[in-house]
C-alpha cells in the first residue's frame, strides 16, 4: 500500500469499487472477485480523493500523464487536474477516421510520460502503450495504477525497464464478504 494510503480511503474504495462476483480475464482465468473501474470514476468524490493520493506516486520528472482505454482515463483525467500535468489518452488502436492517432491529448513527442491506469494484472496493456509512446517518440519509464494484482505485471515491466508504483495491492484489500451456505 502506498504510504500516504489511508485506511478509510481503502475502505471506501472496497466498498464502491471491489465486486464479489466472477469476473473472466481474456486469457479465461475466472477471478472471485473484481476491482469495478466504472463505479470508482461514477463517484466524484471517490475519484478526486483517489487522484489527490496518487499524485504523490507521481515522479517528480513527469511532463505528461497518459492514461489507458478505458479505465486509465477518468483517472488520469483527475490525476491532471491534481497536479497541473498535461494529459494524454491512449486508444487501444489507431483510428481508422478522425483524427486516425492512437495517442491523443497533450504532445508525448520528447516528453517524460508516466502511464495511468486502473488495474495491472499481466502488464500486456501498459507495455503495448509504453511500446507506442516510445515509438513516437515519449520517453516511459514509469507507471501507475490503482490497484496491483499478483498476476506477474510489475515483473514484465521491470524487464522492458518500467517501474510500476500501485496505490494499493490486492493484499491490501479487505477481504470479501462472504456467504453462509446452508
Amino acid at each position: 500500500m502506498s504510504a500516504n494510503m489511508t485506511p478509510g480511503l481503502v475502505a471506501r474504495l472496497a466498498e464502491t469499487a471491489c465486486v464479489s462476483e466472477a469476473f473472466t480475464l481474456p486469457d479465461g482465468r475466472v477471478l472471485e472477485a473484481y476491482f469495478d473501474e466504472y463505479r470508482l470514476a461514477a463517484d466524484p468524490g471517490l475519484l478526486r480523493d483517489v487522484a489527490a493520493t496518487m499524485s504523490a506516486l507521481v515522479p517528480a520528472e513527469t511532463e505528461v500523464l497518459a492514461g489507458l482505454a478505458l479505465g486509465g482515463v477518468p483517472l488520469t483525467v483527475a490525476l491532471s487536474a491534481a497536479t497541473g500535468l498535461p494529459a494524454a489518452f491512449m486508444r487501444r488502436g489507431r483510428k481508422r477516421y478522425g483524427s486516425k492517432r492512437n495517442i491523443e491529448g497533450a504532445a508525448t513527442e520528447g516528453k517524460q510520460v508516466v502511464l495511468v491506469d486502473d488495474v495491472v494484472r499481466s502488464g500486456d496493456q501498459l507495455l503495448t502503450a509504453a511500446r507506442t509512446l516510445r515509438i513516437a517518440g515519449a520517453k516511459v519509464t514509469d507507471a501507475l495504477c490503482v490497484l496491483e494484482r499478483p498476476l506477474g505485471g510489475r515483473r514484465r515491466l521491470a524487464e522492458y525497464h518500467m517501474a510500476l508504483s500501485p496505490l494499493l495491492a490486492e493484499a491490501d484489500l479487505p477481504a470479501p464478504a462472504t456467504e453462509a451456505i446452508s
